[in-house]
């Protein structure tokens, strides 16, 4: 199993080179002008050397802040909601039909209202990540939450387990999966919406970087943000991964 991951691994790796080594070649033919496609050896070069003399820290500090705030709000209020309406027939009833109306809003329409409230600062940014990264978790919580076998239930109601206890020692880890997975896809949607805040309210960060860079030409700059922003989504995902299989490793003990 672990040579078939290595192989894996491997061929993933090896296909991502062929695809960079086919974007070097059509920019050196200049089948598109420079100053719209460059060599991604320029992006990376440029890229070294602004992470070199340190100039690329402070904006992907910014977005990362961003980005995990959100998150951290979206997934504790969504698991919160969640455990609420997926437990609880009467906070279905009155929260349900609420939700159902928000939820079909996009996320990048209410930051006009945010920045009307809030201005344009970080506050304003977590808001609509928050905002639009909640509905993952909160829609996989209340179905993890929901389908919790009725046998789970009439065990802890013999063993006169309370509330709390039921919900930390059988609610909870029965819905771990599905949590879990929500929230791996709204850490994705945060880092999408930390980038568009970042545009739209000219806020430190990444985003603003490749808007500025656009703006002016300079796409050797854009290319390299999105190198970067592609190099943190990978390495968030990739460390949720590594979380979920270790908090559900009862799942498969074997693997």
């Amino acid at each position: 199993m672990k040579r078939q991951a290595i192989v894996l691994n491997v061929s993933a790796a090896l296909f991502a080179l062929g695809l960079l080594a086919i974007w070097q070649a059509l920019a050196e033919m200049r089948v598109i002008s420079p100053v719209f496609f460059p060599a991604p050896s320029r992006a990376i070069s440029e890229l070294v050397e602004r992470l070199a003399d340190g100039s690329a820290y402070p904006p992907i500090l910014a977005t990362c802040t961003r980005m995990l705030f959100g998150w951290l709000c979206a997934s504790i209020l969504g698991v919160v909601l969640g455990a609420v309406i997926g437990s609880s027939r009467i906070g279905r009833d009155y929260l349900e039909p609420m939700l159902e109306f928000v939820r079909p809003l996009p996320a990048s329409a209410i930051i006009p209202v945010a920045i009307l409230f809030l201005g344009l600062t970080n506050q304003m940014s977590v808001a609509v990540i928050a905002f639009g990264a909640i509905w993952p978790v909160l829609l996989s919580s209340v179905y993890g939450f929901s389908s919790i076998q009725g046998r789970l239930q009439e065990v802890s109601a013999v063993l006169g387990l309370s509330r709390i206890e039921y919900l930390r020692k059988i609610a909870i880890p029965s819905a771990m999966p599905d949590i879990l997975s929500g929230i791996r896809v709204s850490l994705a949607i945060s880092l999408i919406l930390a980038v568009v805040t970042e545009m739209q309210a000219s806020l430190p960060g990444i985003g603003r970087d490749i808007f500025m860079a656009q703006r002016s030409f300079r796409s050797v700059d854009l290319y390299g943000g999105l190198i970067v922003l592609g190099v943190i989504g990978f390495t968030v995902n990739y460390a949720l991964v590594a979380f979920e299989k270790r908090v559900l490793r009862w799942r498969n003990p074997y693997s």
